[in-house]
């Protein structure tokens, strides 16, 4: 599953998805920057795990949304290697749940523009993978080792759902919440979990940047 053949029309929706009211909250009320969406945006909250996010992001495709709407999941993750810390960024180059893997379109674009949007944030690219529960200690180590560099519970679900409804540019952005150094207990008690709560309510104009280039004819 790649990247769409061709262009996005001149006011292709774009459609985030989140699972949390903490994330939504940081999506909804983030900084979206000077030059704003280039067509309609939609924020919705999945609720948590794989089969949640699937219903959600089904039933919000399907709701006479245009055909090839770009979808971003976010929020927040745990980061599987050694160095990282909370309210670090990671950009998906592909997720992988249960044995399937859809790649991620515009990576290396999506991570120069959270780079630019929230600068001095450290931002990792690679793989994430997908789990039903709240992974900690030795199962982290585990997902580590498969090459994974952060894992979260709704990301991988949302975009092969995403990709089942049509072909599409689809792309997931997680704030670290927690990290082998660093596990919390809950989000938004401690200070990395506010940290990372910032960090999220600033990318938006990435997003934004990143949908803004797929309306361009591609070379």
């Amino acid at each position: 599953m790649g990247e769409p053949a061709g262009p996005l029309g001149p006011a292709a929706p774009l459609l985030i998805a989140c699972a949390l009211g903490i994330e939504h909250l940081a999506l909804r009320t983030g900084r979206s920057g000077g030059d704003g969406a280039p067509g309609p945006v939609t924020v919705i909250r999945t609720g948590m795990g794989p089969k949640a996010a699937e219903s959600a992001v089904a039933r919000a495709l399907g709701e006479g949304r245009a055909p090839g709407t770009a979808v971003i999941a976010s929020g927040f993750c745990a980061g599987l290697t050694p160095g990282m810390h909370p309210g670090d960024l990671v950009v998906a180059d592909e997720t992988r749940l249960a044995g399937e893997s859809a790649a991620c379109t515009g990576t290396e674009l999506l991570a120069e523009a959270l780079a630019r949007a929230v600068p001095g944030r450290t931002v990792h690219t690679g793989p994430l993978t997908g789990s039903d529960h709240v992974v900690r200690g030795h199962e982290r180590a585990e997902l580590r080792t498969t090459g994974a560099i952060a894992v979260d519970m709704e990301s991988a679900a949302t975009l092969r759902t995403a990709l089942r409804a049509g072909p599409r540019p689809v792309a997931a952005v997680r704030v670290v919440v927690d990290a082998p150094q660093h596990e919390l207990v809950r989000i938004g008690t401690v200070r990395g979990g506010i940290s990372a709560f910032r960090v999220l309510r600033a990318v938006l104009p990435a997003f934004y940047e990143w949908h803004r280039s797929l309306l361009l004819p591609r070379r």
